[in-house]
């Protein structure tokens, strides 16, 4: 589904994974990286854009039950609930709504109830991405999530993030698998030499991803803690299948989430984050 907006920012929004795969501002500029190597199957996740990692993150157990990476919301088809692709609302904007349910699949390996719903709403210079989920089930369960955003840059070895400056953080490269080592952010900017896998805490203002190509700033809700930021380097990225070799300079992840401590949300009560990504101004 394309969403468009008069002054020409547009949107691309792909029912498998519910997942916004382009976002162009009404300059032209893309703004999300989509490898031109992902995999377009219908079975498999879609390298790029802001895939949904939903209910759990990476590898990490949920309640002894061992899921896909990232779960399985990024893999399966959703259906379109609602699309204002033309109509432009009260606000300058046009959304489109998909739904997910548990189905005989998700059962199989995830014994829980729910509906989810995700929200792509595209405004002038402006993305934002909002993820529901209700337990229609008659136990309390818990889940992880993170809106996985790939933001498109001009090259990473010359782009900085700023706005975590003291902020707590655990570094997968230089902690491993230690997950009660943690450090914190003393610089006002982050950058970016070598494979970055970070997971910021308590993230509650802006941070802003500037480089030659412009800059984004990405905000979220309190109901999203952490910010993940990654990007895969050269070694890494030659050894993924769906990315191409130079990939890693033109892309960095900046993700909302919430995996630290997994949501445990009680038959029939609703959970809702979202994530905003805006365009700024040339400094």
């Amino acid at each position: 589904m394309r969403l468009t907006l008069p002054a020409g920012d547009t949107a691309l929004v792909s029912l498998h994974g519910a997942q916004v795969l382009s976002w162009i501002t009404a300059d032209g500029v893309e703004r999300l990286y989509l490898s031109p190597e992902a995999m377009f199957d219908g079975v498999s996740a879609i390298r790029g854009g802001v895939p949904l990692c939903f209910p759990q993150f990476n590898q990490r157990v949920l309640a002894g039950q061992a899921l896909p990476k990232h779960g399985f919301a990024r893999t399966l088809p959703w259906a379109l609930q609602a699309q204002t692709p033309t109509s432009v609302g009260h606000d300058g904007s046009v959304s489109a709504t998909l739904v997910l349910t548990d189905s005989a699949a998700t059962l199989a390996i995830w014994p829980h109830t729910f509906a989810a719903v995700l929200t792509a709403t595209l405004a002038p210079g402006r993305l934002t991405i909002h993820f529901a989920v209700e337990n229609t089930d008659t136990q309390p369960w818990p889940f992880a999530l993170a809106l996985h955003t790939y933001v498109q840059v001009a090259d990473v070895t010359a782009t900085s993030l700023l706005g975590l400056q003291g902020h707590s953080l655990w570094d997968a490269v230089e902690h491993g698998g230690k997950a009660n080592v943690r450090s914190r952010q003393l610089d006002a900017a982050l950058t970016f030499a070598g494979e970055t896998d970070r997971v910021y805490s308590g993230v509650s203002s802006a941070v802003d991803v500037q480089h030659a190509g412009g800059c984004v700033a990405l905000t979220q809700s309190t109901s999203l803690p952490e910010l993940v930021v990654w990007n895969p380097a050269e070694a890494l990225c030659s050894a993924l299948g769906d990315m191409p070799k130079s990939g890693w300079r033109h892309m960095l992840c900046v993700e909302a989430a919430c995996i630290d401590t997994p949501v445990l949300l009680a038959a029939g009560e609703h959970w809702a984050g979202w994530q905003q990504l805006n365009v700024m101004p040339p400094a």
